[in-house]
């Protein structure tokens, strides 16, 4: 083990924590400049009279990058690693937001918020997290998981009612020159001390020494695979089960968040005749609460089997948007916003986990990119058809019950997830056994 005199950055305590804060702020401001185009709708709306369907076909196209620059991310990840991936996505980010400045045309919204920030965020989305806890923790991955996780509520819970705020007192130029300057006070840090891998530093992940310690999961039969240093080929991952549900739930968890919510929910406040900044700090209070959800199921996924916890999880959910249509003043939202922001983004941890369980964690990059693709497909055709029935029925009470409805599909598809110790060999899978 090198001395810490050699690390990038002397420190006192295990430098995968450090790592794991850089990570944490890379993927906080990645998901805070993703999302800000949901406090943009009305004042586009109002200042270059552009339909709100067409403004949400720019933000459907900026989910649907984001989860196609997932794949591409966790290839990136696992050729060049975490510190090139993350400078790259937040360059993407500063140009993107940069621009934005001079924007007049709603083909320039499209190129800019649908295109290069959605390229730029999804670099630095939950695959990098996925990475990062995967090489850097076999001890407390659950617990990493849940921080890195909450990053993107916590972007959201920052930089949504920041971003609406700054549009009300001072226009949404402002509020993009602001993001544009946080892409530029965290590049350097990034650049001078992110390390790729533990073994960089000549150090093991956290707790890989430790006897008797396992990374989670609650199954025996899937440690083996998660401790194993090969990996499985995404051909063999296409042939498993196990993936196609967590690729089938995922995409219904896009849906009925990113897509939805994500997307839709200040509009339909605004639509009740809920102040705007209050809308956005409503929103800011489920990022919260969000917060305190995904930590949480970080830790229960070191303690219980992750598919019982994440069907659980989509169980919850489906009975908050059970309630949404019927909400139309601030204390019925701020009900909606509690139940629902202990659920926004919990269903990732133990996605991740039973991803890196099944197929190793050298290949969860790759594969979760895969399946974190499936999510943004499904956030994208949510965000551009809620956006269509709002525009054809006048309000949003369909889409939001539909959504309901899909999120128990989803809980159903978690819980169907069993893998064999089959699907889980230690030296990868044998091709036309992974399905058996």
């Amino acid at each position: 083990m090198r001395p810490q005199s050699r690390l990038p950055l002397p420190v006192p305590f295990y430098y995968g924590w450090l790592v794991l804060a850089l990570s944490f702020l890379t993927t906080l401001t990645g998901a805070g400049i993703r999302s800000s185009p949901t406090v943009l709708i009305h004042p586009l709306e109002m200042e270059f009279g552009w339909s709100r369907a067409a403004i949400a076909s720019a933000i459907s196209l900026n989910l649907l990058l984001f989860g196609v620059a997932a794949p591409i991310s966790g290839w990136l990840l696992d050729r060049f690693g975490a510190r090139r991936v993350m400078l790259g996505s937040l360059s993407l980010l500063l140009v993107g937001v940069s621009a934005t400045m001079v924007m007049r045309e709603l083909w320039q919204l499209f190129l800019l918020w649908g295109i290069v920030v959605g390229l730029g965020a999804g670099g630095v989305g939950s695959v990098l997290s996925a990475t990062v806890a995967n090489r850097w923790f076999v001890a407390r991955r659950g617990l990493a998981l849940g921080i890195l996780n909450s990053a993107s509520s916590t972007g959201q819970l920052i930089f949504i009612p920041l971003f609406m705020a700054l549009i009300v007192f001072s226009g949404w130029r402002t509020g993009s020159f602001i993001l544009a300057v946080v892409c530029l006070i965290l590049i350097p840090m990034v650049f001078l001390w992110m390390c790729n891998d533990p073994a960089d530093l000549g150090l093991e992940p956290y707790g890989s020494g430790k006897p008797g310690v396992s990374p989670g999961g609650g199954l025996a039969a899937l440690r083996g695979a998660a401790r194993s240093s090969e990996g499985v080929s995404l051909r063999e991952a296409f042939s498993s089960s196990t993936f196609w549900l967590l690729a089938g739930s995922f995409f219904i968890c896009g849906g009925t968040a990113n897509g939805l919510i994500g997307t839709h929910l200040i509009p339909h406040s605004i639509d009740h005749g809920i102040p705007q900044v209050t809308a956005a700090a409503t929103v800011g209070v489920m990022g919260g609460l969000n917060f305190v959800g995904t930590i949480l199921s970080g830790w229960m996924i070191d303690r219980v089997q992750p598919r019982k916890w994440l069907s659980l999880i989509f169980a919850l959910r489906g009975v908050s948007l059970f309630i949404l249509p019927f909400v139309t003043d601030f204390s019925g939202l701020f009900i909606f916003a509690v139940i629902y922001g202990l659920d926004w983004f919990a269903t990732v941890p133990p996605t991740i986990a039973i991803t890196a369980d099944t197929f190793g964690r050298q290949s969860v990059g790759r594969i979760y990119g895969w399946i974190f693709l499936s999510h943004q497909i499904g956030a994208a055709l949510m965000a551009s058809g809620a956006g269509a029935i709002r525009v054809w029925l006048g309000d949003y009470q369909f889409a939001f019950l539909a959504g309901g409805s899909i999120a128990m599909v989803a809980a159903g598809l978690a819980l169907g997830i069993k893998p064999s110790r089959k699907e889980v060999a230690l030296q990868g899978v044998a091709p036309g056994v992974a399905g058996s």
